[in-house]
């Protein structure tokens, strides 16, 4: 089976771009958007809508095949891909990237979309993640489709991996609403919740975090109210860096802390993700593990999640080789193609680090459920519900495509016996 065309549709992702450096520096909201002049290069606005291009590969028996360019929120920030917007990208896609495509055998995913990672711009640049991700992702859709099997299967196939019939934990995250969303999350009974968006020391974290430990009692008791016996879900949040910014960056201040934190959300397991933003890789690398080894040693049993300048294949790496985090947040676009996270999935578990399946809100339907598939395959601790900040959407997406892959890979696996 071949790729016979290249077609490509500009689209709106699941929600924004944020200006992460202007709203570090106080924008103040305006109802949904936000006031001030942007901070970061490519912007227009503090806030802007979110853009995204469908790849669709028309195969030769008539089949097409789909995937979305999509990139984070927060783009051009923490190393990021700059801006990523359709109609500067659309042209890119048709006149160098589908000339590479049209004519290849749908013979093997792993194949096609590391020739597609490796290829350059006649200016010898790589091509921007957000193109890398959605042409893998329709490769793998297509390579699929020609075998008549599921994204899963084509991964467990081409990786050697077990077929585990069992859903993979997802994480619902409510944006600003971090209170009405998280009740959503709650009567969903998502396994993970709220992250909670405190990015700002003043109005979400409180100058000695006063703000983000009432939260998390909070949490607790409407997991308690709205829950039931057997419903534990892990709270993870994301601070942003707002902790190592409100305890000036001092990890004896920043332990203390996260022993409060410890106690406001016990007996539920508490994660904290980004705690500090030393600025830069190499100093975020020595601050996140200086901090999670101090925490060790207290036996406070908070977990670490790393998020900025942990953003590659190869910064996942360098932050698992060097222990530095309980957790990596595998960022799905921000990696390149699919099968880069696929890859840091397998070697974050392999060195005994939590992996985690994230990404953003400001993705699509179509990314939202290829992770699914990469989840099932590669078995991370947890995937992020997708796209999206209003969890009732993303969380259907994400549990449906689940639900439905795993009831037809159970129906395959009992004709076998």
């Amino acid at each position: 089976m071949k790729i016979v065309d290249v077609l490509a549709s500009s689209g709106l992702t699941g929600f924004y771009f944020d200006d992460q450096k202007a709203i570090k520096a106080g924008a103040k909201h305006d109802g949904l958007a936000y006031t001030g002049e942007p901070m970061t290069e490519g912007f227009t606005a503090v806030r802007q809508r979110g853009e995204s291009i469908s790849v669709i590969l028309l195969l030769e028996d008539g089949q097409m095949a789909y995937g979305d360019c999509a990139a984070v929120q927060y783009s051009g920030a923490g190393g990021r891909d700059p801006l990523f917007l359709a109609n500067d990208f659309i042209p890119i896609i048709k006149d160098e990237i589908g000339p590479k495509l049209i004519g290849q055998e749908l013979d093997s995913f792993r194949r096609l979309a590391g020739d597609m990672e490796d290829l350059k711009r006649p200016t010898g640049e790589r091509y921007h993640t957000a193109i890398r991700y959605g042409v893998s992702q329709a490769i793998l859709d297509a390579v699929a489709k020609a075998r008549k099997k599921t994204m899963t299967e084509v991964i467990c196939e081409e990786y050697q991996l077990p077929l585990v019939l069992e859903p993979v934990p997802i994480f619902c995250q409510t944006g600003d609403e971090r209170y009405e969303n998280a009740d959503k999350a709650i009567l969903k009974r998502a396994g993970v919740l709220p992250h909670g968006l405190i990015n700002n020391v003043e109005t979400k974290l409180g100058n000695s975090g006063e703000l983000l430990l009432e939260y998390v009692e909070w949490l607790k008791k409407r997991v308690i109210e709205l829950g039931d016996e057997c419903y534990k879900p892990t709270l993870h949040i994301d601070v942003y860096g707002t902790i190592g910014l409100a305890f000036e960056d001092k990890t004896e201040k920043m332990v203390e802390y996260f022993a409060k934190l410890e106690q406001a959300a016990s007996p539920l397991h508490l994660r904290i993700e980004g705690p500090m933003d030393a600025g830069s890789k190499e100093g975020q690398l020595q601050r996140i593990r200086e901090l999670r080894l101090a925490l060790k040693e207290k036996g406070i049993n908070v977990e670490v999640v790393a998020d900025e300048w942990c953003n590659t294949y190869e910064d996942i790496v360098e932050f698992v080789d060097a222990q530095a985090a309980d957790m990596v947040q595998i960022k799905t676009p921000d990696l390149g193609g699919i099968q880069n996270t696929i890859e840091a999935v397998l070697y974050a578990k392999k060195y005994g680090i939590g992996a985690y399946v994230g990404g953003s809100c400001n993705e699509t339907d179509s990314g939202g459920r290829t992770a699914v598939h990469v989840a099932l395959a590669a078995r991370p601790e947890q995937m992020l519900a997708k796209p999206g900040m209003g969890v009732d959407e993303g969380y259907m997406i994400v549990h449906n495509e689940m639900n439905r892959t795993l009831e037809i890979l159970r129906y395959k696996e009992s004709k076998k016996s």
